[in-house]
């Protein structure tokens, strides 16, 4: 009497051998290392840099003290043109249906009046004062971008994105006011004829994404919000303090602002 059958035994002895080799090997998938705590799915992962150093701004969720940073920006103009954002016009809105690209256009495409590339390396204007979250390059389709976050009046958290520039004329971290050149318009390294594409945000991250969707997503109507946060009446054409106040080498003294002023830099500075 055979106490084991031959083929049970070999077929025992296959299935073991593969188990071996399966937990020898490994998986499968080289998973990349996680590279940032920016979510609940990472909260397990050590806490280190890329190998390079550098942190990855394309997918980034600011954290407390950025936010907290974020100026104040009681007025937001045009980033193109004029202060009125006189010769311009928008060649694609908010929201316009592109069938071609398959979605609707989440920002507006600023040009200057002549169109095609007569506006190619004209300035760029940061449209509220706020603190520059990324200006990089995240494709070739894309170009180079700055985006620029803000304190809204009523409490929400801002971002303004400016996209295929030709030149980024400020660096990651620094603090603009409303009218300060960020860059200059381009063609997205030749993809497009030369424009501003402009978005507006509320969000907590910096997630460059796409320019077009099916659904708004955290996108903001450009012109309607600018409109609603102008800040002042149609004729004011006043510079905007903070850039006054960042050129001076002594601090800011109240007692030499008129009242009016005073009020505003205080909006400015998050006080009363």
């Amino acid at each position: 009497m055979k106490l084991f059958n031959p083929i049970t035994v070999v077929l025992f002895l296959v299935a073991g051998g593969m188990l071996v080799f399966v937990m020898l090997r490994g998986p499968v998938h080289s998973l990349p290392a996680v590279e940032s705590l920016a979510n609940y799915q990472t909260a397990d992962a050590p806490l280190f840099l890329p190998e390079d150093g550098k942190p990855r701004h394309r997918l980034h969720q600011l954290s407390a003290w950025e936010r907290v940073s974020l100026p104040r920006a009681v007025r937001f103009d045009s980033p193109m043109g004029s202060e009125h954002g006189g010769l311009t016009y928008n060649a694609q809105p908010f929201w316009e249906m592109n069938d071609k690209r398959g979605g609707h256009h989440v920002g507006d495409d600023l040009n200057g009046i002549g169109g095609m590339n007569t506006d190619l390396g004209d300035p760029v204007f940061a449209s509220a004062d706020g603190i520059v979250l990324y200006a990089a390059e995240p494709s070739e389709g894309w170009g180079k971008i700055v985006v620029l976050g803000h304190h809204a009046p009523d409490g929400r958290e801002l971002h303004t994105m400016y996209a295929h520039l030709h030149r980024i004329d400020v660096a990651v971290g620094a603090t603009v006011a409303r009218g300060d050149r960020i860059g200059t318009v381009g063609t997205a390294n030749g993809y497009y004829p030369a424009h501003l594409h402009f978005e507006i945000r509320e969000s907590d991250g910096v997630d460059i994404g796409a320019g077009y969707s099916m659904l708004p997503l955290n996108r903001l109507d450009p012109t309607a919000t600018i409109e609603a946060l102008r800040g002042a009446a149609d004729d004011q054409l006043a510079p905007p303090m903070l850039s006054v106040a960042l050129a001076r080498e002594e601090p800011w003294n109240r007692l030499e602002l008129s009242p009016e002023d005073a009020a505003k830099l205080g909006e400015i500075l998050g006080g009363e």
